[in-house]
């Protein structure tokens, strides 16, 4: 609930802000159809790309990462081949594109310069110090090996296309 509370104030709370700013910093820009629309197909883009990484990163966990009966949405296993193999956090690489998407979609030039750039970090902040710390306590020596071995990210011709392809 407390993850779906941080993504309803990034996508809702920073659109909210940036509109806010726009109207006081960029009144024409945002006023114009012609900038809605030429934000309109990258932001349709990037959404696409999120949800395709979403969905196939999600439905490889489900598949590797669980053993027995437990919640859904949890993992129990240590993933780490297919696009796992080549990057540790593929799923999260998807989800900071929300914002990006969001701002180009709402069109709003403060949201794309300030908020998307902020809450893009704050992403990278919180698997820094939540995801990375619970993984490791989670899965011990085995995590740490495969931090050594396997990036956080990978940028990769070969691993987005993975990404985006799934299996």
């Amino acid at each position: 609930m407390f993850r779906f509370l941080i993504w309803f104030v990034f996508l809702f709370g920073g659109a909210a802000l940036g509109i806010w700013l726009d109207l006081r910093w960029f009144p024409e820009l945002f006023r114009s159809p012609a900038f809605h629309l030429a934000t309109l197909v990258p932001g349709g883009f990037l959404l696409w790309g999120m949800m395709r990484i979403s969905r196939n990163t999600g439905r490889y966990l489900a598949r590797k990462g669980r053993e027995g009966e437990i919640p859904r949405l949890e993992t129990n296993r240590l993933v780490t081949d297919g696009i796992y193999g080549c990057m540790r956090h593929p799923m999260h690489l998807g989800l900071m594109l929300f914002p990006w998407s969001f701002a180009f979609l709402t069109g709003s030039v403060s949201f794309l310069i300030l908020i998307a750039p902020a809450e893009t970090l704050l992403i990278l902040l919180l698997i820094k110090t939540v995801e990375e710390p619970g993984a490791r306590k989670k899965f011990g020596k085995a995590y740490d090996e495969y931090m050594k071995k396997v990036p956080m990210f990978s940028l990769k011709k070969e691993c987005l296309s993975q990404l985006l392809k799934g299996e």
